[in-house]
């Protein structure tokens, strides 16, 4: 396992800017410790500064009019507290994350049933900060993000409805599936732990059912996040991982069109990764909790304010904190 460990501790050498120009040797203390346990940690340096695959996202359920498009642009900001395996001596590690964010989504009539397709892409720039054997140390990322592609519909209680014939659903249950897809499109570079981009393809399916009940809401989604293999995660590595399972549940009160709010919270666990072969014990386990705000500016357009809190169960992760601020029109419809 040795030449794997060299080859990763080269690359931090290599990618990490440290105070004094000082660079990270081969030590013996550090060879000796197991490449398992030296491997986790890098996966964890990889992702680090990466928003958490699970992400909440209240009424991605609504009962909306058909032939109707949404367009958006938001803006967010992370902070990270990053845990990272013993065996890298890497500690006190943070990373501060900006993303500009453009969706649009379009509603449309699947054999009766009201559907929609959306997409989501991300441009970020972000500083990973923290102590490498007590020295000082940084990097920087700035580029695209994976961009995502969903498609949904709603089975039960949400029937294609255009223009006048569309009616608000006021006390009924949604029964709905979806799949987001995400693209390797992302920046990425194997050469470099830190990336954008994953390198990868992930298929994630969704089943959700919101019950309206008045000005009242409760959506619950269950998700599985399915990844294909990165044949580049470190020049001739090899990474793997297993699915991710996520469960989002979100209360909502709508006190009149465009001004709502939601308490969300979120759970997942899973996705254990093997490099070349190399199983590991690298569980993930992690809960989100969020409060979103809708302001309507006039009827077919709104902000968003939303904080999210990200807590890992594990000795090894990130807990961040995350501020969002959104704006959305609505383009047709009624």
């Amino acid at each position: 396992m040795l030449p794997i460990a060299s080859k990763i501790l080269s690359k931090i050498n290599r990618h990490l800017s440290f105070s004094g120009c000082r660079q990270l040797q081969l030590r013996r203390p550090l060879v000796s410790v197991p490449s398992q346990a030296l491997l986790g940690g890098v996966v964890l340096l990889l992702s680090a500064g990466l928003a958490s695959a699970q992400v909440l996202e209240p009424r991605r359920w609504s009962h909306l009019p058909v032939g109707s498009s949404f367009t958006g642009f938001g803006y967010s900001y992370t902070d990270f507290d990053i845990a990272f395996d013993p065996s890298l001596e890497i500690e006190d590690a943070t990373a501060e994350v900006h993303t500009l964010t453009f969706n649009y989504l379009h509603v449309i009539d699947v054999f009766g049933k009201s559907g929609r397709i959306d997409l989501l892409v991300q441009h970020s720039n972000g500083r990973w900060e923290g102590l490498l054997q007590g020295e000082p140390a940084s990097t920087e990322r700035n580029g695209f993000n994976d961009p995502r592609l969903r498609v949904a519909v709603n089975l039960l209680g949400s029937p294609a409805q255009r223009g006048s014939e569309f009616q608000p659903i006021a006390n009924n249950t949604i029964l709905g599936m979806a799949l987001d897809v995400t693209a390797p499109l992302g920046e990425y570079k194997d050469d470099k732990l830190i990336n954008l981009g994953a390198n990868r393809w992930s298929f994630r399916p969704q089943v959700g059912v919101v019950h309206n009940r008045g000005k009242w809401a409760g959506e619950l989604t269950a998700s599985a996040f399915i990844y294909t293999d990165n044949d580049d995660f470190s020049e001739e590595l090899k990474r793997e991982q297993d699915t991710l399972y996520a469960l989002q549940g979100h209360i909502i009160y709508t006190h009149r069109p465009g001004l709502w709010a939601s308490l969300s919270g979120a759970y997942g666990g899973g996705a254990k990764s093997t490099i070349d072969g190399v199983n590991k014990d690298d569980d993930t386990e992690k809960s989100i909790i969020a409060l979103s705000i809708g302001l309507p500016i006039t009827r077919k357009q709104g902000l968003k304010l939303a904080y999210l809190r990200g807590k890992s169960y594990e000795d090894t992760g990130d807990d961040f904190d995350r501020y969002i601020i959104a704006y959305s029109k609505m383009w047709g419809g009624p």
